[in-house]
């Protein structure tokens, strides 16, 4: 096994790198901006390493700074948890060139995947049903043509996107020329390449995606799927397992077209293939070559530690498991807690004056947070995780509310009271929802 590993992230990512690594007996190397230097995984690491100034593209998005303090402490291996240069295949490519394992798949796995026009070609070689769609658009007379074979409402996408961004609707001809401009400009900004695409607009979907494992030897497995469908601006807040809108049938269903297509391409480490579910029918929607936000939930009900086995697969090994051996047990919510102004959704960076995170059975909070911490303005403003997981939904719903209550998070305001009003609706409770409900609901919570 790996004798040390260097953590290419920050925030509670960061810290959840380092408590696998040092369950299996892993050094490891914190890389840090220097508004960083006192966040709790520096803290905590065997080495810490300043790589740049606070602004993400000076530090954290730094490849030849990480590289530098991965040579220079002598990493067997760089995770790059989520975000930042996670699923940059050039990155990859430059670890490994430099004899360091890269905690993730294949440079051309993360390359495909990470083009959504490719990945849309492969999801169809695959037998993966996918929305209606276009290829890259060339102007905005291409678009309204390609609109109109399709039929309205449509959606331009972000070739290079994820996460939400780079993403406008268009309702009929009129709106496609703001539309197509606007996500050309944020796919620009995001992703540094302004090419979009267009897909059929969905009315009422849920947002479904499969966690799957794979090592090199061809073997892999499904861990079940998450409900993502509780979104602001296509931004996830609170995602559960299993599904409450999926039979057993259509699970298994889902289940097996996500490891048949991951089979076909000999995928290697942890993934994501996300779907859009909509009238009893999936539609893929693009694939995450990384670690996901919500894996907790997923790890919960499984009882299979995904950083942990990132961290075997990339050093060689097997999957102790087969498919068979996958026990999912129980439900589980995940709430993400951001630095937030829970009306107006303002980001609120300071200084934490107090700090307590709920416990008990079944209960965990994954973040870095501590009672003085000074929360950076530069970064995401989530800084908080609770995990709920029992043996049904009510009980899990009963222990979420319970644990929200207890938690303190004093200096600063933060979406808890958004998470107690959420889950108190009562088409949230009976799992009546989609990827809209939030937005279209929001302003009548009490």
């Amino acid at each position: 096994m790996f004798e040390k590993v260097l953590i290419a992230n920050r925030g509670e990512v960061a810290l959840r790198i380092h408590r696998a690594c040092r369950e299996m007996g892993i050094k490891t190397v914190a890389v840090h901006s220097e508004a960083d230097a006192n966040a709790m995984h520096v803290r905590l690491a065997d080495e810490a390493v300043c790589i740049g100034p606070a602004r993400a593209a000076d530090s954290y998005l730094n490849k030849s700074a990480i590289i530098s303090a991965a040579t220079i402490t002598g990493v067997d291996a760089i995770h790059p948890g989520y975000g930042f240069l996670s699923e940059d295949a050039d990155f990859a490519e430059m670890v490994e060139e430099h004899g360091i394992a890269f905690i993730g798949p294949k440079p051309e796995q993360i390359r495909m995947m990470g083009d959504k026009l490719k990945a849309r070609e492969f999801a169809k070689e695959c037998g993966l049903p996918v929305v209606e769609g276009s290829d890259a658009l060339q102007s905005i007379d291409d678009a309204k043509e390609k609109a109109a074979t399709i039929g309205y409402p449509i959606i331009i996408k972000a070739k290079a996107g994820g996460g939400g961004k780079g993403m406008k609707i268009a309702n009929n001809e009129q709106e496609i020329a703001t539309a197509y401009m606007m996500a050309r400009a944020e796919a620009k900004a995001s992703f540094s390449s302004d090419e979009v695409y267009m897909e059929k607009y969905l009315q009422n979907p849920r947002h479904i995606e499969v966690q799957i494992l794979a090592d090199s030897y061809g073997h892999v497995v499904c861990l079940g799927e998450r409900d993502c469908s509780i979104q602001r601006q296509n931004q996830k807040i609170i995602e559960e397992t299993p599904s409450p809108a999926l039979n057993e049938q259509q699970r298994k269903e889902l289940c097996e077209l996500a490891k048949s297509a991951m089979e076909k391409i000999g995928y290697v480490s942890a993934g994501t293939l996300e779907f859009l579910f909509e009238n009893g029918k999936f539609y893929f929607l693009e694939m995450n070559t990384r670690l996901q936000v919500e894996h907790p939930i997923t790890e919960a009900v499984s009882g299979i530690d995904i950083v942990r086995e990132q961290l075997r697969i990339a050093d060689g090994a097997k999957l102790g498991y087969t498919q068979d051996d996958i026990k999912l047990n129980g439900c589980a919510i995940e709430c993400r807690i951001n630095a937030e102004d829970p009306e107006t959704f303002v980001p609120n960076a300071g200084k934490i004056t107090e700090w307590h995170a709920p416990g008990g059975l079944g209960v965990r909070v994954d973040s870095e947070i501590y009672s003085g911490y000074k929360i950076p303005p530069f970064y995401d403003s989530m800084i908080a995780k609770l995990i709920v997981h029992g043996r049904t939904r009510n009980g899990v719903l009963m222990r979420l509310h319970r644990a929200l209550e207890e938690f303190v998070i004093d200096g600063v305001k933060t979406t808890i009271p958004l998470h107690q009003k959420i889950i108190a609706q009562p088409e949230y409770i009976d799992g009546l929802y989609d990827i809209h409900w939030l937005e279209n609901n929001i302003r009548n919570f009490r």
